[in-house]
């Protein structure tokens, strides 16, 4: 297949899914989580109410950024599903979700409660995608 079909309508040249924007989503995201992960090792268990159990969160949200960013990378080099309208944005809008809500509520701890709701969201995107 070489482009968009009425067989395939998710398939196009739609301005948010090109080649190079996943890569460099996929970089900038895996850049992130490993950035997070060091932070998690390195600085996270230092500051003040932070719980074994937040620890091990945080590890896991910046482990999926760096798994997602990488699916961005081999995404954004396949010829046919770097041209796929929900495939790449599902996988990094809910990675994103996913990791950011998790990060967000070991930081913030009884103040960003709500965000609980939002990670199984975010994992239920990256799984569609």
């Amino acid at each position: 297949m070489n482009g968009p079909s009425a067989v395939t309508p998710l398939l196009s040249s739609h301005p948010w899914v090109e080649s190079r924007l996943l890569w460099k989503s996929g970089a900038m995201i895996a850049s992130l989580g490993i950035v997070a992960g060091a932070y998690g090792a390195h600085g996270l268990g230092r500051r003040s109410g932070t719980t074994p159990e937040g620890l091990q969160a945080w590890q896991t949200a910046s482990q999926y950024a760096v798994y997602n960013g990488l699916t961005l990378l081999l995404v954004s080099l396949h010829p046919r599903f770097s041209l796929h309208r929900f495939s790449a944005p599902a996988i990094a809008a809910g990675g994103l979700l996913f990791s950011g809500s998790i990060m967000a509520l070991v930081l913030g701890g009884d103040r960003l409660k709500f965000l609980g709701p939002i990670t199984p969201i975010g994992g239920m995107l990256m799984i569609a995608g």
